[in-house]
């Protein structure tokens, strides 16, 4: 096999890996700070086992390493609500607001990552605006509160998406990933005790809950991220984005068939994602000239790996 279809197929089992993301989301009963918490946990804990990383973090300069801290509550704060987002409505729902990354970031990134602004990528942001009401018009009521956390979560994603950017290059990417989620496992700490939780803020998963969130934890998360930055060798950032677009298809497809979430869901919500999609899909063909590398440092610490 050529190793450019073989780095394609890579990223295309990736991306169905984090396609699993929401659906784990929904299946793991915990709330969804614990949910992330101990996610965050068992990445960073395992990263911090190989010597690599450890060179990484002592030869890394203090205010290289705060910036990347710094990041890591911004990806913790897109964890929590992208699975809050799930738990208030459903898998289906969160995977199509996260959809929304690239929307968000032709307003963020020219602010933060100091790049002209692209009026391309505004007509883009625009042209979401009526998949999303249609989505909000596809679900229940009691959905709705899902999708606004979803939006939330979103705007997450372009935030630490544009300041990545501006770091890129700076530290190894595994390196980087553990900074970020420990960061992230320290903020959840100090937060619990100021939002609202019944028993404990991080409960011991039970037998059922504790595989599912290793199976999240090193099969949706260290294993993709492996995978891709050996794929990353032999493909184009461009290819990447296009592939790494279909990570909300996916997931869809898997709540449909694992969970039956068509049930929920009426053709508005379906129409909705067309357009949504129809939008996400265009922002790389208008810059497919302009590709920069894709950022390694992203590829492990977030659901949607569309935003660059």
């Amino acid at each position: 096999m050529q190793p450019v279809i073989k780095a394609r197929l890579q990223i295309h089992f990736c991306v169905v890996l984090w396609g699993f993301t929401a659906i784990l989301g929904k299946l793991i009963t915990l709330p969804a700070m614990a949910l992330v918490w101990w996610r965050m946990l068992f990445v960073a804990g395992a990263l911090l086992l190989m010597p690599k990383v450890r060179r990484g973090l002592r030869a890394m300069p203090v205010k290289v390493r705060l910036a990347y801290a710094g990041i890591g509550m911004l990806v913790a704060l897109h964890w929590l609500t992208f699975y809050a987002a799930i738990k208030l409505a459903n898998a289906s729902v969160g995977a199509t607001c996260i959809a929304l990354g690239p929307a968000f970031l032709s307003f963020v990134e020219p602010w933060i990552a100091k790049r002209r602004f692209d009026a391309r990528e505004l007509m883009i942001a625009i042209a979401v605006v009526p998949g999303v009401a249609m989505v909000a018009g596809g679900v229940p009521g009691h959905m709705r509160l899902g999708i606004a956390v979803g939006v939330v979560s979103a705007l997450f994603v372009a935030l630490f998406s544009s300041f990545n950017k501006r770091m890129v290059d700076h530290a190894d990417p595994l390196t980087v990933t553990c900074i970020e989620l420990g960061t992230g496992t320290l903020l959840l700490t100090l937060l619990a005790p100021l939002l609202p939780h019944s028993g404990s803020a991080f409960p011991v998963p039970d037998l059922h809950d504790a595989l599912l969130l290793l199976l999240l934890s090193f099969g949706c998360t260290l294993l993709p991220f492996s995978l891709v930055l050996v794929a990353l060798r032999h493909v184009s950032a461009f290819a990447m984005q296009m592939i790494t677009n279909l990570e909300p298809v996916y997931a869809i497809v898997l709540a449909m068939v694992l969970l039956g979430e068509q049930r929920q869901l009426d053709g508005w919500f379906y129409a909705g994602v067309v357009v949504i999609l129809t939008a996400v899909f265009a922002h790389p063909l208008l810059h497919r000239k302009e590709q920069a590398p894709v950022q390694a440092e992203l590829l492990g610490t977030v659901e949607s790996h569309n935003v660059d």
